[in-house]
């Protein structure tokens, strides 16, 4: 079983459950899709919002290890995504040797205020922490009460780790940022990191057929062919 964790803020529902279905019809292997909201981590997550806090996912993210017992591996990316190709590629790059896996962007925002006047912050390993694959056993230092009281760049910049070494590498096809890197149509998973299509702003960005595409895929319900009497 594939297991991913889902950012999910209220603001942007629509785009975990474009997400979800995007995952569940590409994929070849069973998958279990779990969001993080915020109203059923209460026991989880107690900290303060911080007023840099671009989403309710932020820090619920390193959550990730600790809800999965700490057994396993786990997926978390943020909802402001669609995945294009099967998950279980994805899956198939775990390697034993790292805690945890990312693609490794070098990633300079240009702007300052992102989506829903959201402010762009900008440091080190900018977006690495968006997709992540999670060798739990071997992020323990993820506790509920470290990811509550460690500050945003520790968690962010995997300072809970011993050494970057721990760190392993993805290819970029799987998290591509939309707007930033250039037109990629072999994708496997594309991210709206400035703003999605559901925002007017963005409704023209790369790929936003594709994301609406697969809206009303997920919207369609097969209707009741209705027969006529022959008059």
């Amino acid at each position: 079983m594939i297991r991913v964790f889902i950012g999910y803020d209220p603001r942007e529902a629509v785009a975990f459950s474009v997400l979800s279905h995007s995952i569940h019809t590409r994929s070849s292997e069973p998958v279990a899709i779990a969001p993080l909201m915020l109203s059923q981590l209460k026991r989880e997550m107690w900290r303060e919002r911080n007023p840099l806090q671009s989403t309710d996912f932020s820090f619920s993210r390193f959550l990730t290890p600790s809800l999965s017992g700490f057994e396993g591996w786990s997926i978390f990316m943020d909802c402001d995504m669609l995945v294009l190709d099967d998950i279980a590629k994805l899956w198939a790059l775990r390697d034993e040797r790292y805690a945890v896996m990312c693609i490794k962007h070098d990633h300079q925002p240009r702007e300052d205020i992102k989506f829903l006047d959201a402010v762009q912050t900008k440091y080190e390993k900018k977006n690495w922490s968006s997709v992540m694959m999670f060798n739990n056993a071997r992020c323990r230092a993820l506790t509920p009460e470290y990811v509550n009281s460690a500050n945003g760049l520790e968690l962010h910049q995997f300072k809970w780790l011993e050494s970057d070494d721990l760190i392993g590498p993805l290819p970029q096809r799987w998290n591509h940022l939309v707007g930033y890197d250039a037109p990629l149509p072999s994708a496997g998973l594309v991210h709206y990191t400035i703003g999605g299509p559901y925002f007017r702003e963005y409704v023209d960005c790369e790929h936003a057929d594709a994301w609406r595409k697969d809206r009303d895929a997920m919207l369609y319900c097969q209707q009741r062919e209705t027969i006529k009497a022959a008059a």
